[in-house]
């Protein structure tokens, strides 16, 4: 039966949108405070955290960086930097990291006794007053548990009856860290493969800080980093030690160490010393990971060095605190062997350096400078994003042309925005042999140039006699 009428049908579009992958989202492994909130973060899963309330209430905060370095890295990018969303692992399991701490007495000091940072409220907690037969508190009638800031608090409640007592027997269970350590921090980058499937988002960013200048993990680091999932690519920012019986604690010593420590893969940004603010020390690969994601959201994508822009410091210190005082010849130096530092030469402390760890012995562009090296992990995730749904579909000419078209269209973007000087996309034929195209093979060429940052500027100045004669002379 004939159709009567006037109809419209639709074609699916022969241009793919990019799927543009997201950039300066760290992924972070470490030890968090979990057992003082009430509702943490599951154990060794990663968890994406958006906000400082949400990064406190799930996985806690803690004064105590050395013991619970995530807490350091949450302030850092939500206080300090604003920079949000981040990937955080915590290793920290207190239902089985345990061991019970043996009774001791303690002062009560108005009403409270501060237990610390790593007791634990189970109900291993037994509180007791000084009595000649002592007399076992009651919980929630005598005295309540909480934390301050991730230290955990006994107060005697006005309600029951020991609320003037000026010391307390106090027993409970305390975190034991033994088994954290640099096999399980390494071994945990594993997890960072779940990202894609459970939280859709891939980060750019590996950061451990507090364990990455260890050689072990910094490794692992760098080859989860060149490949997550087999498909993506992110940088490893790795801290060299600074402290005084395994690291570096002059300049001079650093690029020696950091050659020690086989950290000259090109997809690690390495840094040192430790960065001082306020009597607090973060490490630095800690606020490079701010500063990375601060500078991508400002410009748009990862062609911009984060070298010369600001950190938020007032020192550079060593890992005991000694500050460290930096010359730009200084700085220079270990930008020379492929390490990145701070310096505090025109108006405040910047990041210094613009190269990753393959410097100098690896001289391609693409591999030893950051901007450069990153806009190539970003066009790559990018690419991949974007054209996975166009995989196992009929390889014919329309999909190579769909492929083509679509890709070089997002580039001239880029370079129209000033984030690429050229870029293209091809299809060789000296690239696809019959074979490979019969085994459902196809290869694109992507030639991108992003710009190398301008790292030197220089002047020549000449005296020039003529201005003498033109000046004086009628």
């Amino acid at each position: 039966m004939a159709n009567h009428g006037v109809y419209v049908f639709e074609r699916s579009t022969s241009l793919a949108t990019p799927v543009v992958a997201a950039t300066g989202i760290p992924f972070v492994v470490g030890v968090a405070p979990i057992h003082s909130v009430d509702h943490p973060a599951a154990v060794g899963v990663p968890v994406l955290i958006t906000s400082w309330d949400e990064f406190t209430d799930q996985l806690g905060y803690c004064e105590d960086w050395d013991t619970y370095p995530l807490a350091e890295f949450g302030y850092s990018q939500f206080v300090l930097f604003n920079m949000q969303p981040a990937i955080f692992l915590n290793l920290f399991d207190p239902s089985t990291m345990k061991a019970a701490k043996t009774a001791a007495d303690y002062d009560v000091v108005n009403h409270k006794v501060n237990l610390g940072a790593k007791a634990l409220n189970d109900a291993s907690v037994l509180v007791k007053d000084k009595a000649a037969t002592p007399n076992t508190l009651v919980k929630g009638t005598d005295y309540d548990v909480y934390f301050v800031n991730g230290e955990m608090i006994v107060e005697l409640l006005s309600t029951g009856g020991y609320y003037s007592e000026a010391k307390l027997t106090i027993s409970y269970n305390e975190a034991v860290f033994t088994s954290i350590n640099a096999t399980a921090v390494a071994t945990a980058f594993d997890k960072v493969d779940l990202c894609m499937g459970s939280l859709g988002v891939v980060p750019d960013m590996l950061c451990a800080p507090g364990w990455s200048d260890k050689s072990a993990v910094a490794a692992v680091m760098a080859s989860k980093a060149g490949s997550i999932n087999g498909l993506w690519r992110a940088k490893a920012l790795i801290d060299i030690p600074c402290d005084s019986v395994s690291g570096a604690t002059v300049y001079s010593s650093v690029v020696a160490k950091k050659n020690t420590l086989a950290m000259t893969d090109p997809n690690q940004e390495v840094c040192w010393p430790m960065i001082g603010l306020g009597g607090k020390k973060y490490h630095f690969s800690t606020q490079l990971a701010g500063l990375h994601a601060s500078v991508d959201t400002e410009n748009r994508a990862p062609y911009v060095s984060p070298s010369n822009h600001g950190i938020k410091a007032d020192s550079l210190v060593l890992a005991d605190g000694t500050e460290v005082l930096m010359t730009k010849a200084h700085a220079d130096i270990l930008n020379a062997g492929g390490v990145i530092t701070g310096l505090n030469f025109m108006g405040g402390y910047v990041c210094w350096g613009n190269y990753t760890a393959c410097y100098p012995v690896n001289t391609d562009v693409k591999d030893y400078f950051i901007p450069i090296s990153r806009m190539f992990d970003w066009v790559a995730n990018t690419l991949i994003r974007t054209f996975w749904s166009q995989l196992d579909k009929p390889m014919t000419r329309r999909l190579i042309d769909t492929i083509i078209d679509s890709a070089n269209i997002w580039l001239n973007g880029l370079v129209g925005s000033g984030y690429l000087l050229g870029a293209r996309v091809e299809a060789l034929e000296s690239e696809n042999p019959v074979t490979n195209l019969m085994a459902g093979i196809i290869n694109f060429h992507v030639y991108l140039t992003p710009p190398s940052p301008a790292q030197e500027i220089d002047f020549t100045l000449e005296y020039d006699a003529s201005y003498v004669t033109a000046a004086l002379q009628a």
